[in-house]
């Protein structure tokens, strides 16, 4: 790909009490053409469902059925699909990784210039939760040196060989974001037998008729893609050049998907429901309920450093003020700041793409646009202000 930052980005990839005087939801299509004619962002589909089904959807600047690079979007739907695997008996959260996928038996902890094993196994609960002590060479400073180096093979690279990364601490000793989910993918592929990519499909695509989500986007529907920005120093957003559909054998788990909002949140709404969608279920109420639990104890989500500002926002808070995380979600222990109940299930992707779940409000909403860096300041206000537009405004 021509453009390393879009390349990243793939690779990355979060019942309501209405007020009587809150505003109607014309205001949130408001806030969203205020926020594209002001161009806060470049375009922008959104999507809004509670326990009953969509009850707000508005596109502006690309047709709804627009097809975008989900980028990290793709990790919950890696994380639901080995707890598919969990619940077959086919995988153990708390067994070494390696039991299934080899390859991690050799893995080392780098630091202070030198290698050693690590004190205890990569698990697949360590994966699920970004406890492995895997990263992101754009987000920690000592793995970007030894891309640098050309010690390990850069993320932007293609293919899978950025998979050969040393660990960056000791498995369960602290949460950072990176590479993990990838290796979950690698795992769903060996257990299942199958290419992710034909796992999606028939395992939760299918199922939850998501026809438009796909790693490799078919030229047929490839002139509904969106067009991607990059935001300039002055501000501007600049249209970049279409990335070439091709697929070099690897199927990213942790951001290779593309797909739109009607598809996403019908995700996002078999989440909210416990796991099942339209008579069709894809995981259990228990497994979905222990993915929307604290699952690193006294651990925190840390703020994002940023190794490449014109790709990520340097220590920009995400959404909804999620501090911990469970399998595959990010949560919220307080609802101090943000309008969403407390444990609400949310994820982003670096191309500014975010969906929330909030089981215990019953409200589910997806986000998408299509620019960098991921969550500029311009891009955080819009994104919390159509937060707070959801939950106050009267949508049922």
């Amino acid at each position: 790909m021509r453009n390393p930052a879009i390349r990243v980005a793939l690779l990355c990839g979060i019942a309501v009490t209405l007020r009587a005087a809150a505003p109607p939801p014309s205001d949130i299509d408001r806030l969203l053409r205020t926020a594209v004619e002001q161009k806060r962002v470049p375009m922008v589909v959104a999507m809004v469902a509670d326990g009953s089904g969509v009850v707000y959807e508005h596109a502006i600047g690309v047709p709804k059925d627009a097809i975008f690079a989900i980028a990290s979007m793709t990790k919950p739907v890696t994380s639901v699909a080995v707890m598919q695997l969990v619940e077959q008996g086919r995988v153990k959260l708390d067994e070494p990784a390696s039991t299934y996928v080899p390859e991690l038996r050799d893995v080392r902890v780098h630091s202070g210039g030198a290698e050693r094993a690590p004190k205890t196994p990569v698990t697949v609960r360590h994966l699920l939760t970004h406890t492995s002590g895997f990263g992101y060479e754009f987000m920690n400073r000592h793995l970007a040196d030894l891309v640098a180096k050309k010690a390990i093979p850069s993320a932007t690279a293609g293919g899978d060989g950025f998979l050969r990364a040393p660990l960056v601490f000791d498995p369960g000793t602290r949460w950072e974001y990176g590479i993990s989910v990838d290796w979950l993918g690698r795992l769903v592929e060996r257990t299942s037998g199958m290419t992710l990519e034909a796992y999606f499909h028939e395992k939760i695509f299918r199922p939850l008729r998501m026809a438009d989500s796909f790693f490799i986007v078919p030229p047929e529907k490839q002139s509904r893609l969106a067009p991607s920005y990059q935001r300039n120093s002055d501000g501007n957003l600049v249209a970049q050049p279409r990335q070439p559909q091709k697929s070099d054998g690897f199927f990213s788990g942790g951001g290779g998907l593309f797909s739109t909002a009607p598809d996403y949140l019908r995700f996002v709404r078999a989440v909210m429901a416990g796991g099942a969608l339209d008579g069709q279920r894809i995981l259990s109420e228990a497994s979905v309920a222990m993915m929307g639990k604290n699952q690193i104890g006294d651990l925190t989500i840390r703020a994002m450093p940023s190794m490449i500002p014109q790709f990520i926002t340097d220590g920009a808070p995400l959404p909804g003020s999620p501090d911990k995380f469970g399998l595959g979600f990010a949560l919220n222990s307080s609802t101090a700041d943000t309008p969403r109940g407390a444990n609400t299930m949310s994820w982003a992707g670096a191309l500014n793409t975010f969906f929330w779940i909030d089981r215990q409000k019953q409200i589910g909403a997806v986000f998408l646009t299509q620019s960098l860096p991921f969550l500029d300041p311009e891009m955080t206000k819009v994104v919390q202000d159509f937060d707070r537009a959801v939950y106050a405004s009267k949508l049922r």
